[in-house]
């Protein structure tokens, strides 16, 4: 631009307005924006000629771009067939983004939208990132980072022992890549078509995949805690917890697994030797965590053991990670909540530690918007779709908790159906988080109403 040139007065005043509009979005509101322009970005790309082997509406590269931002594997394509390397590529950038971006995004966009941090802004951090005291944005990002390159690197290597080997180097590297960042993202794509059914008692697959989304999947803040500190009565409630309910939920939902389908002949009963049918159900146990990836023909599951699965998606992985549900921590908290009250105890307790009552309220919060999202999911694709209820409110849930996990339900879903899939992902993605930006921002009246009483139960 010219020296002394000036711009028109409408362009000026445009420029002003986005900018004023731009810099004042409060987290929430850019969380969610950045989803949907994520996910917009993915969809054009993926609709170039060059990312597909045959051709793809706008629908299905919609569809394929918000399951990967929102890191839930859910598909209306085959990833591995229908896309090139380059689509393939897209996809496996989306899931980064979207997987890591939504733990360090907050950070982005305090600076963004403020440039410092505010005292509300380090309280909505604080509740976001599960940690007390000061933040050290420098520290908390370089660890952070350092974590998940070390962690994705680690597991394309062990991966690569496998895949190479079958595959040769070029797309032996890339399939382990691919796997290591979808399975650390708790993102459920793959390259194959059935999952991972081929390998099914590989004991190699069988504990690399489960570690990368464990450990994705656990919470950034205990993965923090667990690096700084040594002993485990040094650890945060929060860790602890976290700690004790992944080993006892994943043993519990192994061992329900393997009894309920011990003797369906299309799972674990087609399956030779006790080795199999463990690794099996270790598998299938840990992945509704919100993995997505699977050894097992999800719709050949008896419907009890979809049922129980349901349940475990609904719980969810961790608080501040690459996870979806209405997390672990969330659940435990409810049934101490529910025990104390059935014991008539004025403070719920729980390893020693009391629990604050706006943590329960918060969590009875966060179960609640996620029901709702479920039972209007199911209701609106009751009406759409022609399928058992089970199926259809198994493809909800998934969607809700980001896990990824399907009976064939969605792709042949109407466009209304994808619709509907589609916002109740970028939901359960968003959603925990956004609450956490909102409760740390309160907005009530500085007001004290009389006491009523309503009878309840």
């Amino acid at each position: 631009m010219r020296r002394g040139y000036q711009p028109p007065l409408l362009y000026r005043q445009v420029k002003r307005q986005v900018r004023r509009r731009v810099l004042h979005l409060t987290p929430p509101q850019a969380l969610i924006l950045s989803f949907i322009g994520l996910s917009l970005l993915g969809a054009v790309l993926l609709k170039l000629p060059m990312a597909s082997h045959a051709h793809t509406t706008w629908m299905q590269a919609l569809f394929t771009a918000v399951s990967a931002s929102t890191i839930t594997g859910l598909s209306v394509l085959d990833v591995g067939s229908h896309f090139t390397l380059f689509g393939q590529w897209i996809v496996l950038g989306l899931i980064q983004l979207g997987g890591i971006g939504l733990l360090t995004f907050g950070v982005l966009i305090i600076h963004l939208t403020s440039g410092r941090l505010t005292l509300r802004n380090r309280a909505a951090m604080q509740d976001a990132f599960n940690q007390s005291g000061s933040i050290d944005l420098q520290h908390l990002l370089r660890v952070l980072f350092g974590f998940i390159v070390l962690t994705e690197l680690l597991g394309t290597l062990l991966l690569a022992t496998q895949w190479v080997p079958e595959m040769g180097w070029g797309k032996g590297l890339f399939y382990s890549f691919f796997h290591a960042v979808s399975a650390f993202n708790n993102a459920g794509f793959g390259l194959a078509s059935h999952s991972l059914s081929a390998y099914v008692d590989n004991p190699l697959i069988n504990l690399v995949i489960p570690f990368l989304f464990i450990s994705g999947g656990i919470g950034f803040a205990v993965i923090a805690d667990l690096r700084a500190k040594k002993r485990f009565r040094e650890l945060t409630l929060n860790t602890r917890l976290m700690l004790i309910g992944t080993v006892t939920i994943n043993l519990i939902a192994m061992l329900v697994l393997l009894l309920l389908e011990y003797g369906n002949p299309d799972t674990l009963g087609a399956l030779h030797g006790w080795g199999a049918k463990l690794w099996a159900s270790w598998f299938q146990a840990v992945a509704p965590r919100s993995s997505g990836f699977t050894t097992m023909d999800t719709a050949a599951l008896r419907p009890v053991s979809a049922f129980f699965i349901m349940m475990l998606m609904f719980i969810g992985a961790g608080s501040g990670s690459t996870g979806g549900g209405i997390k672990l921590t969330t659940f435990i908290i409810l049934l101490v909540a529910t025990r104390a009250f059935l014991r008539q105890q004025k403070t719920p307790v729980v390893l020693g530690r009391s629990i604050e009552a706006s943590m329960i309220v918060r969590a009875l919060a966060i179960t609640f918007i996620a029901v709702l999202c479920v039972v209007a999911g199911t209701f609106i694709l009751m009406l759409t779709e022609d399928g058992l209820f089970i199926d259809l409110a198994f493809e909800v849930i998934s969607a809700v908790s980001t896990t990824g996990l399907s009976r064939g339900v969605t792709p042949g879903l109407s466009i209304a159906g994808q619709c509907t899939m589609m916002v109740l992902m970028l939901i359960g993605r968003v959603g925990p988080l956004t609450l956490a930006f909102m409760l740390a921002n309160p907005r009530g009246r500085a007001i004290d109403y009389p006491t009523g009483r309503v009878n309840i139960g």
